[in-house]
């Protein structure tokens, strides 16, 4: 058997994500001018409330330096404040502003939109690749242990 990456499961996987959310992102970038780190951490806030730069580097699996910078620049847009965490002193809060949950708002209506076009696109493929996905990633979460 000869490798091929272009049959490369996990490869494959990495470039639909990676499409599939570029596809996402224009459609968003148009109402909110956010990039792709920017929304998963403001999607993020609005699911789980306030939180730290951890839980949200842990959840939504980017560098700690890219949320950390996404945090800052909704800050600044005053999308988002930060506070000193109410467990651990030594954490930094995050959580929406009243203007950053309105906007979340509009984009959840085209994040659900988005979903049932991709849903759509799957046709009666997509219960099962939904259920193997969640399968992947809990797998993978748990270090590859059944």
């Amino acid at each position: 058997m000869t490798f091929n990456l272009d049959e490369f499961l996990p490869y494959r996987l990495n470039i639909a994500a990676t499409l599939i959310s570029r596809r996402f992102a224009a459609l968003h970038q148009d109402e909110s001018g956010l990039s792709i780190p920017e929304w998963r951490v403001m999607a993020h806030l609005a699911n789980e409330g306030a939180v730290s730069v951890r839980d949200i580097h842990k959840r939504v699996n980017l560098d700690k330096s890219i949320v950390s910078r996404a945090a800052s620049r909704l800050e600044g847009a005053g999308l988002l404040r930060k506070s000193a965490h109410k467990g651990d002193r030594r954490l930094i809060s995050l959580e929406l502003t009243t203007e950053g949950r309105r906007l979340m708002q509009r984009l959840g209506r085209i994040a659900d939109a988005f979903q049932a076009e991709i849903r759509a696109e799957l046709g009666k493929d997509a219960a099962g690749f939904e259920a193997g996905l969640d399968r992947l990633i809990a797998r993978s979460a748990s270090g590859g242990q059944p």
